[in-house]
């Protein structure tokens, strides 16, 4: 009999405990992010994504003329295939091969620049936009807010996004640095 009531008291131990939890995990209160968004739209985001549209534009032009003068070099050794001895067209070949591996080279190089300056920027914007997500974290008491952008989240109530709010509570707080 002893047994059987000890039994029932740590069920009911474990389930006030259980329940008590529960009571703790609904008062938590969840926001989510989308540091990507934020990046894109934020004012300084803006800004240096035309930097980098600039650096791209210069960087596009470069590749597409490189490129034209590659197809017209390959038309005409295609044309003169039939005209030209073997070792004449070798050359000929042999010498595209070269210009299209400086043309892959270009590109390869343009892409890592571009990746380069993204990333300086978010190293830049980033921990900013952090000190933000943290004040408006604390100011409004949330327990974790999370980048849905980075990390897949099934589904989130949108009144709980904070997208938007940190975007203009961080362009405020450049446009006073600036």
């Amino acid at each position: 009999m002893k047994k059987s009531g000890l039994l029932i008291s740590m069920v009911f131990v474990v389930l006030s405990l259980f329940l008590c939890g529960t009571c703790a995990i609904a008062a938590e209160k969840i926001g989510v992010i989308d540091m990507r968004e934020i990046m894109m739209k934020s004012d300084a985001g803006k800004k240096a994504a035309e930097e980098i549209g600039k650096l791209v534009e210069k960087d596009r032009a470069k590749i597409q003329a490189m490129e034209a003068q590659l197809k017209k070099e390959k038309d005409e050794i295609e044309k003169q295939r039939s005209v030209l001895k073997e070792g004449a067209m070798r050359e000929k070949e042999a010498a595209h091969q070269k210009k299209f591996r400086d043309y892959q080279l270009l590109v390869k190089d343009a892409n890592e620049e571009l990746q380069i300056r993204d990333q300086e920027i978010a190293k830049k914007l980033v921990p900013n936009i952090l000190k933000v997500i943290n004040l408006i974290g604390d100011k409004e008491k949330y327990t974790l807010i999370i980048d849905v952008g980075s990390m897949p989240v099934a589904y989130f109530a949108k009144e709980n996004n904070l997208t938007q709010k940190v975007i203009e509570e961080f362009n405020k707080t450049f446009k006073s640095k600036d």
